[in-house]
C-alpha cells in the first residue's frame, strides 16, 4: 500500500536537495566579494566553488550505498543535519584555508544528501505516480542550477557589506532547520539495515572515489591552470575507473555486496540513460559560467541583473519539468528526443543574439531563446532520470542514483572547464571580442546537445518500444518492487 504521506516528504526532500545544488552555483556571485573580504587571490578563491564540487561528486555512489544499507531515512536525517552544521561553519570562517575546508566538507554533506531523494522516490511511488514524482526533482535539478546567480544577487543586494557574502552560507541555515523537524516527522523508515552488520565495500568505494577524485581534480581547477599541471591524472583516473568494475565482479563472485552492482550494466535503460545525463551536462551546466562572464564583463551587467537575465530558462525549466514527468509513461524516450531539439533550436538562436545584439537589449533579445531551451531542458533532465532508474530494483536504488548523479557531476565538470577554454580563447586569442566569445562558447554546447540527441535516437530504435509487446506505462506499473 502507498505511503499516505508520500507527497509531503517528497516536497520536504525538495526542499533539501534544492539546498544542496544551489550551493554549486549560487557561490560564483559572491567570489569577488570573498576575495575583497578574506583578501585573497581569485585562483584561492575559486576553490570555494571547485571544492565543493569536487567533494560532492566523490562521494555520491558511496552516500547512496549506504542509503539502500542502512536506510534512506537515517541517512536522509545525518545528512541534512551535516548539510546544516557545515554551511554555519562555512558561512563563519575567518580565513580562507577555513572557508575552503568548511566547503569541502559542505560538499561530503550535499553528496551523501542527494541520493537519498533518488532513493526515496524509487521507494515511496508507483507507476504514473514515479513519473511526477521525478518530474519534479528534474524540475528541482534544473531550477537550483538556473536560480543559483538569481538567488546569490539577490542576498547580496539584501547584505551589501564586506561580510554580506557570509548570508550565502548562512541562508541554508533555518532552512534546512526546518527541513530536518519536517523530515524527522514525515519521512518514513522505507528500508532496514542488516541485522548481520553492513558490508560497505570499502576497496570498491576506494577505486570509485580515487577514479572520480582523479579525473574531476584536474576539471575543477581548470581555471588556474589545472589541466596542465594535473593531467596525469586522467591517466590514474584511466586505470582506476577500468579497475573498479573487475572488483565489483570479483566481489559479487564471493557472495558479497558490492558498491554498484554489475548487473546494472544490463538493466533496461540504465546504460544509456547515464550516457545522455554524461553529455546533456556537459553542453549544458558550463553555459551558465559563460554567459556570467558575457553579461558582466562583456556588457556591465551587476550579478543581480545577470542573474535576470538567464531567469527565461529557469522558468522554462520550472514550465516543463512537471509536465514532462507525468507524460513519461506515454511518450518514453520520445521526450529526451524532444527536449533535445528544443535545446539545441533555443541556445543556437541565443548564439546569434549575443553575436549580434548588446547592451540593454542583449537580456531581453536572449530570454525567449532562453525561454525555449529551458522548455527543452525540463524536458530532458525529469523524463531521463525516470527512464534511466525505472527498471532498477528499489535494494539498488541509492547506489544507482549515486552512480547517475555522479555522471552528472562529472559532465558538469567537464562541460564547466571546456565552454569557459572555448569563451576566454576566443576572447584573447582571436580578438574578436565578447560578443563572439559568448556565441562560440554556446555553439559548442550545441555541438554537446546534438551528441546527446543522436544517443537518444539510438536508444529509441534500440528499445523499439512499441514492437515490445508492453507500453512504458506497463513497465513501469508492474515491475517487481520497483
Amino acid at each position: 500500500m502507498a505511503d499516505p504521506r508520500r507527497w509531503h516528504t517528497l516536497a520536504v526532500t525538495q526542499v533539501a536537495a534544492f539546498m544542496s545544488l544551489l550551493d554549486v552555483s549560487i557561490v560564483n556571485v559572491a567570489l569577488p566579494s570573498i576575495e575583497r573580504g578574506l583578501g585573497a587571490s581569485a585562483a584561492t578563491v575559486q576553490w570555494v566553488v571547485s571544492g565543493y564540487a569536487l567533494t560532492l561528486g566523490l562521494v555520491l555512489v558511496a552516500a547512496g550505498r549506504l542509503g539502500d544499507t542502512v536506510g534512506r531515512r537515517r541517512m536522509f536525517l545525518i545528512s541534512l543535519s551535516a548539510f546544516v552544521v557545515t554551511s554555519a561553519l562555512t558561512g563563519a570562517a575567518p580565513t580562507t584555508g577555513l572557508l575552503i575546508a568548511a566547503r569541502l566538507l559542505q560538499g561530503v554533506a550535499g553528496g551523501m544528501l542527494i541520493p537519498q531523494n533518488s532513493g526515496l522516490i524509487q521507494d515511496l511511488f508507483r507507476g504514473d505516480e514515479r513519473g511526477r514524482a521525478f518530474g519534479i526533482l528534474g524540475a528541482t535539478v534544473g531550477l537550483s542550477t538556473a536560480a543559483g546567480p538569481v538567488v546569490g544577487g539577490l542576498i547580496l543586494s539584501a547584505f551589501p557589506g564586506p561580510d554580506g557574502w557570509r548570508w550565502v552560507f548562512y541562508v541554508n541555515v533555518p532552512i534546512g532547520l526546518v527541513a530536518l523537524l519536517l523530515a524527522a516527522r514525515l519521512v518514513p523508515a522505507t528500508t532496514r539495515g542488516s541485522r548481520r552488520g553492513v558490508h560497505l565495500d570499502l576497496v570498491g568505494a576506494l577505486l570509485l572515489g580515487g577514479g572520480v577524485l582523479s579525473l574531476l581534480l584536474p576539471l575543477v581547477s581548470a581555471e588556474a591552470g589545472g589541466l596542465a599541471r594535473w593531467w596525469p591524472l586522467f591517466v590514474v583516473a584511466g586505470l582506476l575507473l577500468v579497475a573498479f568494475p573487475w572488483w565489483e565482479v570479483r566481489t559479487v563472485g564471493k557472495g558479497r555486496k558490492p558498491l554498484l552492482e554489475p548487473r546494472l550494466v544490463h538493466t533496461p535503460g540504465y546504460l544509456a540513460g547515464s550516457g545522455i545525463a554524461l553529455v546533456y551536462f556537459i553542453g549544458s551546466t558550463g553555459i551558465w559560467l559563460v554567459l556570467a562572464l558575457f553579461f558582466q564583463d562583456g556588457m556591465g551587467y551587476s550579478p543581480l541583473r545577470s542573474g535576470l537575465a538567464v531567469t527565461p530558462f529557469a522558468i522554462g525549466v520550472a514550465i516543463s519539468a512537471a509536465i514532462a514527468g507525468r507524460l513519461v509513461p506515454r511518450v518514453g524516450r520520445w521526450l529526451t528526443v524532444f527536449g533535445l531539439v528544443a535545446t539545441i533550436v533555443g541556445l543556437a538562436a541565443a548564439a546569434l543574439v549575443l553575436r549580434n545584439v548588446g547592451g540593454d537589449e542583449a537580456a531581453w533579445a536572449v530570454a525567449g531563446p532562453l525561454f525555449l531551451a529551458g522548455i527543452g531542458g525540463g524536458m530532458i533532465t525529469s523524463p531521463n532520470m525516470t527512464l534511466t532508474l525505472q527498471n532498477v530494483p528499489v535494494s539498488m536504488a541509492g547506489a544507482a542514483g549515486g552512480a547517475l548523479q555522479t555522471a552528472q557531476r562529472i559532465g558538469s565538470a567537464i562541460g564547466t572547464a571546456v565552454l569557459t577554454t572555448v569563451f576566454y580563447r576566443v576572447l584573447t586569442d582571436s580578438g574578436r571580442g565578447y560578443p563572439a566569445a559568448g556565441s562560440d562558447a554556446l555553439l559548442c554546447a550545441c555541438g554537446l546537445m546534438v551528441l546527446a540527441l543522436l544517443m537518444a535516437v539510438t536508444e529509441l530504435a534500440r528499445r523499439r518500444y512499441p514492437r515490445s509487446g508492453r507500453t512504458i506505462r506497463e513497465r513501469m506499473a508492474g515491475r517487481d518492487g520497483g
